[in-house]
């Protein structure tokens, strides 16, 4: 049976006393992080080296000893040892190029801390080190597995959450033996090969006058006055809103079309580039494709399904997909087109999502591998010649 990692989010209700608590341990991580950051970037313009994580952590257990900074000691030690783990992390993928350079975390955003062991769910509470007496959780669904790390996150709007990192046996779904082919789009989020339309929400535009309402009463507060703080809030209040609707959308989409198809291919698009597009930009986020897909991608691993990224250079909106002749005077605001080898009429969507199927049956045929995503691509391709140049000797030596 395979297994698979799942994470399960649930809302916390912590005492007054708890919150406090809480606080100091978004505080002290936060506190950790930033530090260690700063030392890092001053011993490497120094030297262009800097400390890694094991150096790190014999330097924070000396901190605690220290008189100025044995307040340390008031929250888990994991936790902040957690926190040295997350900034070594990002070292380690900036420099291997899949992340920009770490950044100095803010109060002002999203809080959160981590402890990577020894947290359990017990008479609907969470029980965690330097909290005996669990913290209130409402469990609206079972939690199966193996319980691993836990993270607990404060969001802008004061709401508390817990994140349970599990490890469990795969659930797979049962067989439809059927295929599809999807487009993503801004008229409908998703058009599907058998001619489904998932209609696009458009959260953003759909909250528009409330929020600049909001934010028109905003910028008449004083900054740091009460009247500011709370007007802030609602503001926040409108783009959780907005977040929570797009996530749910996502999530009731990608699952229908996973239980639906065995077989979901999708186009490998460049959303990084396309959100460059200034006139379109602000729809693209909106729509969120890159989350939609990677959604798509960890639920047909779950459950036994399997999801196909097409070249994103394939023209499937512009070729035929009955007689594979190509439109190349197609524009994006034309939404039908007639073929001009075959005569058939085409709903621009529909056709692409069929085009992005055969082609994803094709290419699992051939055994052939798609782009990367995002600026990736270069690299990829970079590396791809390198190895395909290395392997030429070898190749040749067996052939002779």
């Amino acid at each position: 049976m395979k297994m698979i990692n799942k994470t399960y989010k649930f809302r916390l209700f912590p005492t007054k006393e708890q919150e406090v608590h809480l606080n100091q341990h978004f505080g002290h991580s936060r506190w950790v992080y930033n530090h260690f950051l700063n030392e890092r970037k001053e011993q490497y313009q120094a030297d262009k080296k800097s400390d890694n994580y094991y150096k790190q952590a014999a330097t924070l257990t000396k901190l605690k000893k220290e008189e100025d900074t044995k307040w340390l000691k008031e929250v888990n030690s994991q936790t902040l040892q957690f926190a040295l783990r997350s900034l070594d992390t990002a070292f380690l993928n900036f420099f291997r190029g899949n992340a920009q350079f770490p950044k100095f975390k803010s109060r002002k955003h999203k809080n959160t801390f981590t402890i990577p062991q020894f947290g359990k769910l017990e008479d609907g509470k969470i029980i965690i080190p330097k909290f005996r007496d669990g913290i209130k959780v409402k469990l609206h669904r079972e939690v199966k597995g193996e319980i691993g790390k836990m993270s607990i996150t404060k969001t802008p709007t004061g709401k508390y959450y817990v994140s349970i990192f599990t490890e469990q046996e795969a659930d797979e779904l049962p067989k439809t033996n059927r295929q599809v082919g999807i487009d993503l789009g801004l008229k409908d989020f998703v058009i599907t090969s058998d001619n489904n339309k998932f209609k696009n929400n458009r959260y953003t535009k759909k909250y528009t006058k409330q929020l600049k309402k909001a934010q028109q009463h905003l910028s008449r507060k004083q900054n740091g006055s009460n009247g500011f703080e709370k007007q802030k809030l609602k503001v926040v209040k409108i783009h959780e809103k907005i977040a929570s609707c797009r996530l749910d959308t996502l999530h009731k989409v990608s699952k229908e079309l996973v239980e639906s198809y065995d077989l979901i291919s999708v186009e490998d698009l460049n959303v990084k580039g396309m959100i460059k597009n200034h006139k379109l930009s602000k729809h693209i986020a909106d729509a969120s494709w890159g989350n939609f897909v990677t959604l798509l991608q960890y639920k047909c691993n779950w459950y036994g399904k399997e999801l196909v990224k097409v070249n994103r250079f394939y023209p499937s909106s512009k070729t035929c997909g009955d007689c594979g002749w190509i439109n190349q005077e197609l524009k994006l605001s034309d939404r039908e087109w007639t073929c001009k080898s075959c005569g058939v009429v085409h709903d621009r969507d529909v056709n692409a999502s069929r085009n992005i199927l055969k082609e994803g049956l094709k290419n699992i045929s051939a055994g052939t591998v798609e782009y990367t995503d995002g600026d990736s691509n270069k690299t990829s391709v970079k590396k791809h010649k390198s190895m395909k140049s290395e392997a030429q000797p070898i190749a040749s030596g067996v052939g002779g």
